[in-house]
């Protein structure tokens, strides 16, 4: 198996381990403890509150030569926490003061993984094949999205939600194995100043660059309006749509199949149409069927239908989204500021998650989960209009 084989087996097997619990947490919530639309927000919101710190994580990990360590320590730290999960139902202690520190540390250790990961991924892929391996990567994602929620929506009701997480957490020790399996020599590490200093700097660097810049902008509202929306999708399937939990995760996962054919039609689609046009189609895509989902109505199986559907355009339109822009990200920044620029995306993109979460909540509770859904999908297509007028529609290929 080559070096990036590896790497890319780990990510598959670990992403197939978190569709499960991506659904498993919530329904430990709604149904198991009887959370409220606002509670379910701010533990959609802790997963992602650690992003905040991105941006000083990015300029300490930029400081260590060993970034194969850091990622094997990142999926160890998540495995240990998820067991935690199996171990309070058995004792019959689980609360939900539980999940919201389950849901910070794991997302701790996505911060880490996510600083380490740019650094070793151009160790292991030349420029060349930053397209074709991005969506490889995307792929795997995707066809986790078409089996994960369906097998995760079987395993919850045979073995219980908290029960379920043990899969993802046994994932993660898998990823750990093979990823310290991959030879890769330790990046040279320059002297630095303080992190505050680096943290400055990778954050001038980005809001600088005209290609990083309206990424960023676009990710970051197309995400925002996303987890306003992501904090009230099980929570409407299952309460207002009447889905049963095999149901909802038979739904999403046939929807995912949109976004398995997006990852293997994006590398086609950008060489004809062009990295840029694709980026910009995605960034419509990939928010507009939130308003379908909030349209949903009817027999189990009609509404079922409708939110497949929605998750496949959804999907299609998120992979295009993605590839195309990872890639040309890859290609244009330094690599010296690899990390750091990880840090900048982790901090603001995934930093707003966590605050659209918790909106989308407190708006679930006031003006109803539908009309939430339909702001959602209005928002989150305004993230395209930062694209617009930069350089990055124009982008024909890779080697910008």
């Amino acid at each position: 198996m080559t070096r990036f084989g590896k790497l890319w087996a780990g990510q598959t097997i670990s992403q197939f381990g978190d569709r499960i619990s991506e659904l498993a947490l919530p329904i430990i919530a709604v149904l198991s403890l009887a959370a409220t639309p606002a509670q379910v927000g701010l533990l959609t919101a802790a997963v992602w509150l650690p992003n905040l710190l991105s941006l000083l994580v990015g300029s300490w990990v930029d400081r260590q030569a060993h970034r194969r360590r850091l990622l094997v320590a990142a999926d160890v730290l998540r495995a240990a926490v998820l067991l935690s999960l199996p171990i309070a139902h058995w004792l019959d202690v689980i609360t939900l003061a539980q999940l919201f520190i389950v849901a910070l540390l794991s997302g701790a250790g996505q911060v880490l993984f996510s600083a380490a990961y740019p650094s070793f991924f151009v160790a292991l892929v030349d420029r060349s094949g930053y397209v074709d391996a991005n969506s490889k990567l995307s792929m795997s994602r995707s066809a986790s999205h078409v089996a994960g929620p369906a097998v995760g929506g079987f395993l919850i009701q045979v073995l219980t939600a908290p029960v379920a997480m043990l899969v993802d957490a046994v994932s993660f020790l898998f990823s750990a194995l093979l990823i310290s399996r991959i030879p890769v020599s330790p990046v040279r590490v320059e002297p630095r100043r303080s992190l505050l200093v680096d943290a400055r700097d990778g954050l001038t660097y980005v809001l600088t660059h005209s290609y990083l810049r309206a990424g960023l902008a676009c990710v970051t509202t197309v995400n925002f309006f996303g987890f306003v929306a992501q904090a009230l999708v099980v929570l409407f399937a299952t309460r207002t749509l009447g889905l049963p939990v095999g149901v909802l995760g038979l739904a999403m996962g046939l929807g995912a199949l949109g976004g398995l054919a997006g990852a293997a039609l994006a590398p086609r689609l950008s060489r004809r149409f062009g990295l840029g046009r694709m980026l910009l189609l995605g960034a419509v895509l990939f928010p507009a069927p939130t308003a379908a989902i909030a349209l949903a109505g009817g027999p189990v199986w009609t509404a079922a239908t409708v939110l497949g559907l929605a998750e496949a355009v959804a999907g299609f339109g998120v992979m295009l989204l993605d590839i195309n822009l990872n890639s040309i990200q890859a290609a244009v920044m330094a690599d010296d500021m690899r990390s750091r620029v990880a840090g900048v995306f982790g901090t603001i993109n995934y930093g707003v998650r966590p605050l659209g979460a918790v909106v989308g909540g407190l708006l679930g509770g006031t003006i109803g989960l539908r009309p939430t859904l339909i702001v959602a999908a209005a928002g989150g297509m305004l993230g395209a209009l930062w694209l617009i007028p930069s350089p990055l529609p124009r982008v024909q290929e890779v080697e910008v």
